[in-house]
């Protein structure tokens, strides 16, 4: 398989997503964040859209969000439980196994995920991560857990121009959750995490002391 492939082509299709628009229905808003959904082109569901102000520098937030073992990530992230590097194909390119815990009051099981990560920094200081589901033979499906598969995600963070202690995060989330779960359930579970997300990121980029 041709990860490195896979992964530059996501990070294309996400800042397609940043930049079209089109289609977006707000599903939920409160003053610090906006999540938005549009129906799928990749699998038979739904993308969701989280787009938020986070009071901190870039790399501060950053530093919460980078996808690397023992990060920051799992402490703060309810949907995260465990993240482990499966194999590293270059400097900016991973493959890694992300454990997700029951949800929705145990309507969803535990699961886990499988996705080859690029993280890309560009020159107007904007940081992303971009992943989206692989094979990996190092990691089969294990039991006690349902194999899920993120198509392609992540998260942008943009500087602000004149506010260096502000971050806009962009978040993108398209999982087919596997399993035979309601479409009900997957469908109210999003956006509510995704809303959870941005106030639990700003509350980890609070607590960190200045880089």
């Amino acid at each position: 398989m041709d990860y490195e492939h896979k992964a530059k082509a996501v990070g294309d299709c996400l800042l397609g997503y940043k930049r079209d628009d089109s289609g977006w229905k707000v599903c939920k808003k409160s003053n610090d964040v906006a999540v938005s959904w549009r129906p799928s082109s990749e699998f038979p569901g739904n993308v969701y859209k989280g787009e938020g102000i986070v009071v901190g520098s870039p790399e501060k937030v950053w530093e919460c969000l980078k996808p690397v073992p023992n990060g920051l990530r799992v402490k703060w992230d309810n949907n995260v439980k465990r993240f482990e590097l499966l194999e590293q194909i270059t400097e900016d390119i991973s493959i890694c196994r992300t454990v997700t815990p029951s949800a929705a009051m145990g309507i969803i099981a535990p699961r886990d995920f499988v996705d080859v990560i690029l993280v890309k920094r560009y020159e107007d200081g904007t940081i992303s991560s971009n992943a989206t589901n692989v094979t990996h033979p190092g990691c089969p499906p294990q039991s006690g857990f349902v194999r899920g598969f993120n198509h392609r995600c992540g998260c942008i963070c943009v500087p602000i121009s004149g506010e260096p202690n502000k971050t806009q995060v962009f978040s993108f989330f398209q999982t087919d959750l596997g399993g035979l779960l309601p479409r009900s359930v997957v469908d109210s579970f999003f956006p509510s995490s995704m809303a959870e997300f941005y106030s639990n990121l700003a509350k980890a980029v609070k607590s960190l002391k200045d880089l």
